[in-house]
């Protein structure tokens, strides 16, 4: 993508979100206390107040990595943005030409052509597709038909997460801030992270299009905060049960103006997250304490470059996100090489 069409992606996102210059003075504040514990490249941070040097971070206590690649596979399409895992394990991708459908081991079985691009997807136990393109919902039979589109929340609405619930979809509309809360008809009930201080809720800081939302075996949601570099625990109702992270370049904390990007959930409970900018996949407890490294800035290079912060026009670029399968296998999206990578548990 050439520099003039990043900064349109970059400005046409902080349109929809509407405030955008609150939201950019917002990160900016952010991004300077994270680089305040980096080493600084002067000539850089003179002109830029987001330039940071993270080189001393790049590269991963090897006693800290507990997972090991097993394989690794391309994805065909432009743009992967969400991967999701199905029934049998397939693994679902969000791209710019619809989803692609992939057996565990990486072989593709099927499209789903969608008029414009996925930006997330989820599937039901049955094999019925959710697809979220930028403004609304569509949804799919299992062999790929269109049977449903819904309504769209509003004008400026940016999906980019979705996760099902036993009788509801949740959707994260990364420019409104929030997590839209629909029935399996199509019909929105809730809106969940909105910013209420009688209900001591903070608000979501979304500075650019990485929102997202898991649903846990215990029913509350995770929501990824990254302007507040949290993972936020919701009821489907909206109450903000607990919270936990923050903001540093050091391996257990969130770094950069806007991270985590990504969250996917192992069986056992624990939280896996993703981060750009200084690219690293990583698990914590259930209650929020770090556990171990997935993959590491060494393994994302390109992607790395990608992501980070050199002026305003940056944000939507690089990035990760990950899918949990039933063995506890996590899959590894990366946004800039098209690549999946499968990890698994060393032993």
């Amino acid at each position: 993508m050439a520099l003039s069409e990043r900064r349109i992606a970059r400005r046409e996102f902080l349109k929809q979100g509407a405030r955008g210059s609150g939201l950019l003075a917002l990160s900016a504040v952010v991004a300077a206390g994270s680089a305040r514990s980096a080493r600084a490249a002067d000539g850089a941070k003179a002109s830029n107040p987001f330039a940071y040097d993270v080189s001393e971070w790049d590269r991963t206590d090897p006693a800290l990595i507990q997972y090991q690649e097993v394989n690794r596979f391309n994805i065909a399409n432009p743009e992967p943005r969400r991967i999701a895992v199905g029934p049998g394990d397939r693994l679902y991708v969000a791209t710019k030409r619809g989803v692609s459908v992939f057996l565990k081991e990486g072989a593709v079985l099927s499209e789903i052509s969608l008029s414009s691009p996925a930006r997330c997807v989820a599937v039901a136990a049955d094999g019925t597709v959710y697809a979220g393109v930028r403004d609304h919902l569509e949804v799919y039979d299992p062999k790929g038909q269109r049977i449903a589109i819904w309504d769209s929340p509003s004008r400026r609405s940016w999906l980019t997460g979705l996760a099902l619930g036993e009788n509801d979809l949740f959707a994260a509309d990364s420019a409104n801030r929030c997590v839209l809360r629909y029935d399996r008809n199509g019909t929105l009930i809730g809106r969940i992270g909105e910013k209420n201080k009688d209900r001591n809720i903070p608000g979501l800081i979304v500075p650019s299009p990485y929102l997202d939302v898991e649903i846990g075996r215990d029913g509350l949601l995770r929501i990824n905060n990254p302007g507040r570099h949290s993972v936020e625990l919701y009821t489907s109702s909206g109450d903000l049960e607990a919270s936990w992270g923050k903001p540093s370049v050091a391996i257990e904390g969130f770094c950069g103006c806007c991270n985590p990007v990504a969250l996917a959930l192992l069986p056992n409970g624990r939280c896996v997250t993703c981060e750009k900018g200084l690219p690293r996949v990583k698990v914590y407890s259930s209650e929020g304490i770090f556990d171990c490294v997935v993959a590491g800035p060494e393994s994302f290079s390109e992607n790395g470059k990608a992501g980070s912060v050199h002026d305003l026009s940056d944000g939507t670029m690089g990035g990760l996100d990950a899918a949990v399968d039933s063995q506890g296998r996590i899959y590894i999206l990366d946004f800039v090489s098209r690549g999946v990578r499968v990890m698994q548990k060393k032993v």
